[in-house]
């Protein structure tokens, strides 16, 4: 007997609080509701990403008391900035494919528990070396932008998806600013109480980390994978075919598209690596001209990318284009220590890309 589409639509309504597609995705986004699942998941999702953008730039605003106590230089300090967000490469290869394989609710809490002892342990770096460690190893958390977008995209309908991806990845970055204002707080309320400066900074960093925490908690007690439930459960009952991790992983790395990010592999610390290299000869002038030359250089082939008719043309001019993009971050963290002593940590988190 064939059921009308009325009936599908009341049979959907009933089992979910937003009206749904036949995938049972949401083809409406309520951004006050925290209705399960769909809802419930945006917001646990920009949460934790909001939390992990939160740890990884919560150094820059305490970077004048941080770099006093551990006798930071400014190379020391861009330096430290470029693993902030290097870290981040690495995490992102795999996230797509951990996601694929075990659900974006595992993945994220996974991803995001894991990284948080690196957050605690800021608090005990002692050295240039173990700062570096500890922000880069935090920065793997930002790749949970991967696991973000994958679930809005397993949830919300094509007509809705954009919205539910804009707002979580657009909230989510919010951390980034909203740590300038919360760690400068945080570490005068501990000052106030009576730690030193040197005392408070540190402890001020059990904040993030015990955020980012509570986030992957959330996640992976209240989150869900899909409309119709998590991975396992669908894998174990046979809704969902269970893929192999080499035929993700092959398709991951066949993936063209990949290859922007992972330009950063190389060409983010290698546009530090040319602005210190540089600067031994020509200075800050040195520094200057070579991020003007790489920069201008990317926007030149942005330019091509848009000429060009033929698809293989225009990947090579892409991942040269990506080089080039990606260095001139890279050279952007070897001027920003030198803007300002006092406003070092604003500038350094007005300059950090995505």
């Amino acid at each position: 007997m064939e059921i009308s589409y009325d009936a599908k639509d009341s049979y959907y309504q009933k089992k979910f609080s937003l009206p749904v597609d036949s995938e049972h995705k949401a083809t409406e986004f309520r951004l006050l509701s925290v209705a399960a699942p769909h809802m419930r998941a945006f917001h646990l999702s920009w949460i934790s990403f909001f939390a992990c953008f939160v740890s990884t730039f919560a150094a820059p605003p305490l970077l004048p008391i941080i770099r006093d106590d551990l006798n930071l230089t400014a190379t020391d300090i861009g330096n430290a900035g470029i693993a902030s967000v290097s870290g981040a490469v690495f995490a992102r290869v795999v996230m797509g494919t951990a996601c694929d394989l075990f659900g974006p609710r595992l993945a994220s809490a996974t991803l995001t528990l894991v990284t948080a002892p690196a957050v605690y342990c800021t608090s005990i770096s002692n050295s240039a070396a173990s700062f570096l460690l500890v922000r880069f190893f935090t920065g793997f958390s930002l790749a949970t932008f991967v696991s973000t977008q994958f679930w809005m995209s397993s949830l919300f309908s094509a007509k809705v998806v954009g919205t539910a991806n804009g707002v979580a990845g657009g909230w989510g970055n919010l951390g980034g600013g909203a740590t300038q204002l919360i760690m400068p707080i945080v570490f005068d309320i501990i000052k106030h109480i009576g730690a030193g400066k040197f005392t408070a900074w540190r402890i001020a960093f059990f904040i993030p980390g015990l955020f980012q925490s509570l986030s992957a908690y959330g996640i992976f007690f209240l989150g869900q994978d899909l409309p119709d439930g998590n991975y396992s459960q669908l894998h174990r009952s046979g809704d969902k075919h269970k893929d192999e991790f080499t035929q993700v992983f092959y398709h991951g790395i066949k993936n063209y598209r990949a290859s922007f990010g992972l330009a950063n592999l190389f060409s983010r610390p290698g546009g530090g690596i040319l602005s210190d290299i540089i600067a031994k000869k020509f200075g800050m002038r040195g520094r200057l001209w070579a991020l003007w030359i790489v920069q201008t250089l990317g926007g030149v082939f942005c330019i091509l990318l848009g000429k060009v008719g033929s698809l293989s043309v225009s990947v090579a001019i892409m991942i040269i284009f990506s080089v080039f993009v990606q260095a001139a971050c890279g050279l952007t963290f070897g001027v920003v220590p030198f803007i300002s002593r006092r406003y070092d940590f604003y500038s350094s988190a007005k300059h950090v890309p995505n």
